[in-house]
C-alpha cells in the first residue's frame, strides 16, 4: 500500500509559494496552500518623494522582491534614473536576485539575513549624515531605521507595498480547521504577520487549542529567528534554519518530520 502523503501547510501570499510548493513535491509530499497575507503594490506619497530624491540617496536598501517589483511597476526608468553614488544593500538571497534581474549591482548583503545582520555591517561603515531610504512595508519593524539613526543616518522611509489580511479567508478558516482536526503533518510561516493573521481569523475559543496543536503534534518550521519569536510570544514551538531562506527551512521540515 502506497504512503500517505504528509501535507505541508503554507502561510505565505500567493505570489511567493512557486519555490516552496516545488520543494515540497520534490519530497513526495503535498502542499496546502493557505495564504494568511496579501501584498499590494503602492505608488505611495512617500515612495513618490523617495523617488524624487533619489539624487541625495547615498544608500537604498531593499528588504524583499515584492518592494522592487513595485519601484519597477511604477518607475520603469528607475534604473536610468539612479545616481552613480548610489549603493546598493540587499536583505536576503530573493531580493538580491531580484535586483540582479533589473540590473542593478549589490554592494551589501549580510551574513545573516535579517535587520540586525544588515545594521552589524554598516556598524563597519562610515554612514553618520548618509541619506539612506528604505523602501517597503510600513507594516515591518522600526528596527532598522532606528538603529541606522543612531549611527548617524538620515533615513527616509517610502511605502511600496502594503501587507495585508486578505479579503478572502475562507482558506485560513480550513486550515485551522485542518490543524485542529490533525489534517495537517507541518506548518512554514515566513513573517510574523503570518502568523498574527493566523490569529486574526481563530474564533476565541479556537486559540488554545490551536496554540496546543502546533507545538505539540503539528511540526512548525519558521523562516528565521524573528518569525520564530513571535511563534514563541504565541506559546508556540517552533524550528527555523541556520540560514533564513525558504530552501533551508523546508530542508529543516523534512529532515525533522
Amino acid at each position: 500500500m502506497e504512503n500517505k502523503k504528509k501535507i505541508i501547510a503554507l502561510t505565505r501570499p500567493f505570489d511567493r509559494i512557486d519555490e516552496a510548493h516545488e520543494i515540497i513535491e520534490s519530497f513526495k509530499a503535498k502542499a496546502f496552500i493557505a495564504p494568511t497575507l496579501e501584498l499590494e503594490i503602492v505608488n505611495s506619497k512617500t515612495l513618490k518623494n523617495l523617488i524624487n530624491n533619489l539624487d541625495k540617496m547615498e544608500w537604498l536598501i531593499f528588504t524583499s522582491p515584492t518592494t522592487i517589483e513595485s519601484i519597477f511597476n511604477f518607475y520603469p526608468t528607475f534604473k536610468d534614473d539612479l545616481s552613480n553614488k548610489t549603493k546598493v544593500a540587499a536583505i536576503g538571497l530573493k531580493t538580491a536576485e531580484k535586483l540582479s534581474e533589473h540590473g542593478l549591482d549589490i554592494d551589501l548583503i549580510p551574513e545573516n539575513f535579517t535587520a540586525e545582520g544588515l545594521i552589524e555591517s554598516f556598524k563597519k561603515l562610515d554612514i553618520k549624515n548618509k541619506c539612506i531610504g528604505i523602501p517597503r512595508t510600513l507594516d515591518a519593524r522600526l528596527i532598522l531605521p532606528n538603529e541606522l539613526e543612531k549611527l548617524g543616518a538620515k533615513v527616509l522611509i517610502a511605502e511600496a507595498y502594503k501587507s495585508k489580511l486578505p479579503l478572502d479567508t475562507v482558506r485560513i478558516e480550513v486550515l485551522i480547521s485542518k490543524i485542529l482536526n490533525n489534517e495537517i503533518d507541518a506548518i512554514t510561516f515566513t513573517s510574523p504577520l503570518t502568523i498574527k493573521n493566523l490569529f486574526k481569523i481563530a474564533v476565541d475559543e479556537q486559540v488554545n487549542e490551536l496554540i496546543n496543536k502546533l507545538s505539540t503534534s503539528i511540526l512548525t518550521v519558521s523562516i528565521g529567528p524573528i518569525t520564530h519569536k513571535t511563534l514563541e510570544e504565541f506559546g508556540i514551538y517552533s524550528i527555523y534554519p541556520d540560514k533564513y531562506t525558504v530552501k533551508s527551512m523546508l530542508e529543516l521540515l523534512f529532515e525533522t518530520l
